[in-house]
């Protein structure tokens, strides 16, 4: 995105080369770096970029996510829900830069039942659980198929997904798939089942909206400031009944599907890779270009 305009070293830490901006990638885990580039240059234009993991799990309590925000010029956020936990200090420099995925089109699907996948590591913060328990509520005659794609990096969600797989036939795990197979799922689905209980800002949603494939949410922050506060598709976290139903209506309600499939389209083009690239371009002339303090 910045090629052309700078020379950009990327690198786990900061280990004193000459640099003119820093871009810190999480408030906590990039302290040490924050720290020692502050030091060398109080002056030196600074921005951090909030994941969800710091963002609604280390704010406020951990001092070296705090110190961070405090000393960075600005603050750059994945989704626009995110700044409302921000104290006022840091929300007056801080900006939205939303991630993109290259638009692909959309393949023609037969609709004799429903194609669902579920995209995110087997972890709980995906909350995979509750996915497993909506399929278990399922009606039996309903025609669906539900595609799960993730690393099985916890044990018992990645047992309890095989199990499942086991006992239903609708329901498949694959483990994790290249980027560029995952990515043809998500296009030949005819939805996204997201049930995260923490997001900074899902990619796996910008992937998934630029592949004209609508999603099924959990209403939680991260997913309403990528999707909108009114987008239709939202059940409550952790709600497998909710789930349930929300898949149920898929199948049996042309029309609620219809309005997911127009609500994701009108947000399509905040997630291009021109409008992120301009943004993220947008950031590094204003910092370069501001007074040193």
């Amino acid at each position: 995105m910045l090629r052309g305009q700078c020379k950009v070293i990327v690198q786990t830490a900061w280990q004193g080369e000459r640099c003119d901006l820093m871009i810190a990638l999480h408030a906590r885990r990039s302290a040490p770096s924050i720290t020692a580039y502050r030091a060398a240059d109080p002056r030196a234009p600074l921005a951090v970029v909030l994941t969800g993991t710091d963002l609604y799990h280390d704010l406020p309590e951990s001092f070296e996510a705090t110190q961070s925000l405090d000393v960075a010029d600005r603050i750059v956020l994945l989704q626009d829900d995110a700044r409302r936990y921000l104290k006022p200090a840091w929300r007056r420099k801080a900006e939205v830069i939303l991630q993109s995925a290259r638009v692909l089109k959309k393949t023609r699907q037969r609709f004799d039942k429903l194609r669902v996948v579920v995209v995110g590591h087997l972890r709980p913060e995906k909350d995979p659980a509750t996915l497993f328990a909506a399929v278990q509520q399922l009606p039996r005659d309903l025609q669906i198929s539900i595609r799960h794609i993730g690393a099985p990096l916890d044990d018992s969600l990645a047992r309890q997904a095989r199990e499942l797989a086991r006992r239903e036939v609708r329901y498949r795990y694959h483990g994790a798939l290249a980027h560029g197979l995952t990515r043809d799922a998500i296009r030949n689905a005819h939805l996204l089942v997201h049930p995260s209980v923490m997001e900074g800002g899902a990619n796996v949603i910008v992937e998934a909206v630029t592949a004209g494939t609508p999603v099924l949410a959990s209403r939680m922050s991260g997913n309403v400031g990528m999707l909108g506060a009114r987008y239709p598709g939202y059940f409550e976290v952790g709600d497998a009944s909710a789930l349930a139903a929300c898949l149920v209506r898929a199948r049996e309600d042309a029309p609620y599907l219809q309005t997911l499939r127009d609500a994701c389209s009108a947000r399509r083009k905040l997630f291009t890779p021109a409008a992120e690239q301009r943004a993220v371009r947008g950031l590094v002339r204003e910092m370069l270009a501001r007074p040193r303090r």
